[in-house]
């Protein structure tokens, strides 16, 4: 479970440090148990970010099957995608 608390504090961290892989450590160094994954916004199509920002959006992950998948819901989120937005 990662808690909407947990989802603005990363939101607040990415915006401190920066998106870059330095940050992206920082993040797994500080919640040891969420797997956070990056890529580009534009490769999450039809989906709904939990949080969005202007430069970046998050999403979470549903790990708990055989397959990972996005998911809304905060109780069954087992990870976080964080996807940079680069304007047009």
């Amino acid at each position: 479970m990662i808690t909407l608390e947990q989802t603005r504090e990363i939101a607040g961290k990415i915006a401190q440090l920066g998106l870059n892989e330095s940050a992206l450590s920082t993040l797994r160094q500080a919640y040891p148990g969420v797997h956070f994954t990056y890529c580009m916004d534009d490769d999450i199509p039809n989906n709904e970010p939990v949080l969005a920002r202007d430069d970046f959006n998050l999403y979470l992950v549903d790990g708990r099957e055989h397959c990972l998948c996005l998911t809304n819901s905060h109780e069954v989120a087992t990870g976080i995608v964080v996807a940079e937005i680069i304007p047009d």
